[in-house]
């Protein structure tokens, strides 16, 4: 079967999941329907209406007549798509859902049963949310993303966990999230109105890309909208398949996809990987007279300090070991990266030995033949 990539299909979503072949997908993207089930208009204090999801595709049954028969269609739509969702998908691929405090829990019931297994929730946290106009209720300020992959047994999906840390000021990335919503020149809008009353910010789509696919990965979205996921796959040289239900919304993304222009250069989405790259010991600093026996070197805190030894052991307090055992040792903890850990002084401000080993690796990659990474 010919995968239809880089394309919108309009239809139901479970319809055309069930025509994909199996196994042929990284990533999934899902924003289900919300299932808000509004019994009537939202307004302003000044009485303008706002622009809520009051649209058809996000009803199942009558919620004012019979709210548990409302819980039961969603619940079966949800497991019907989840159970194709999930066939499609890679073994070590993975799956995220994005929803409010109306639907998600009950899709992440949803997908344990399926046999999805949850790696973490995100949360969203909105920079701008929408004020509870009424007053009744805190505001609504923050969304909830399940991250999870096909099953427990399985190859662990891709997580980029560096280049986690590197967006995040070198810090490890948490699983709460501060976006702001989607607004300003990227909001899709008709005669002045939201295209798409959800319409996610590019945003957050390219931190779960980043994180969780690489450069040629297929990324499919069954639930496209005005195409936020298509759009940010192609700019991160990814490729894509959209589900959409709505022809106006199809059109609409369509329209998007192909007139984004696309970074010159997609090759800055190669992240490296510790397995790919150069091997350095601690010992080529020294070698190299970057760093000199009996230097001090301290952690970015200053916090910790170890003296070097000529044999590129550190020495501290009576403790002798690697920049790993020792800085581990020190801080009571079962493991320890010493390239981020320790620090050199230089020019009057402290910088991590990982700036060096960069420095050595790239003098490695110029070199054919380099050694291979070991872990």
């Amino acid at each position: 079967m010919t995968l239809p990539v880089d394309r919108i299909l309009v239809g139901d979503c479970i319809s055309e999941l069930a025509g994909l072949p199996e196994g042929a997908v990284d990533v999934i993207f899902a924003d289900p329907p919300y299932n808000l089930q509004l019994a009537g208009g939202l307004h302003r204090p000044d009485n303008s209406k706002v622009d809520a999801v009051d649209a058809e595709w996000d009803r199942f049954a009558a919620a004012e007549d019979d709210p548990q028969a409302s819980f039961a269609a969603y619940d079966s739509f949800t497991r019907a798509w989840l159970t194709e969702a999930r066939r499609v998908l890679k073994k070590d691929g993975s799956l995220w859902v994005i929803g409010s405090y109306h639907n998600i829990f009950r899709v992440g019931a949803q997908l344990q049963d399926a046999g999805f297994w949850i790696l973490n929730d995100v949360i969203w946290r909105k920079t701008n949310p929408m004020p509870n106009f009424r007053g009744t209720r805190f505001a609504n300020a923050h969304e909830t993303l399940i991250w999870c992959a096909r099953d427990r047994r399985t190859k662990a999906p891709t997580f980029n966990y560096r280049a986690m840390k590197a967006l995040n000021g070198d810090l490890q990335m948490r699983s709460d999230w501060m976006l702001p919503i989607c607004g300003g020149a990227e909001r899709v809008r008709i005669d002045g109105k939201k295209a798409h009353p959800t319409q996610k910010p590019e945003a957050l789509l390219y931190r779960v890309l980043l994180a969780s696919s690489n450069p040629g990965d297929l990324v499919l979205d069954p639930f496209l909208g005005t195409g936020t996921t298509a759009v940010v796959a192609r700019k991160m040289g990814r490729r894509f398949i959209g589900i959409e239900r709505d022809p106006v919304y199809a059109r609409i993304a369509e329209e998007r996809i192909w007139s984004e222009e696309l970074p010159e250069d997609l090759s800055v989405f190669e992240l490296p990987s510790p397995r790919t790259e150069p091997r350095v010991p601690f010992g080529a600093l020294l070698e190299r007279g970057w760093i000199t026996p009996g230097q001090s070197l301290c952690d970015s805190r200053r916090r910790y300090r170890a003296q070097v030894c000529a044999d590129g052991m550190l020495e501290a307090g009576g403790q002798r070991g690697t920049i790993h055992k020792l800085g581990a040792a020190l801080q009571g903890a079962p493991s320890c990266n010493g390239w981020t850990f320790w620090h050199y002084e230089s020019g009057g401000a402290i910088r991590p030995l990982d700036d060096l080993r960069r420095m050595i690796r790239e003098e490695l990659a110029a070199v054919d033949g380099a050694p291979p990474a070991r872990r």
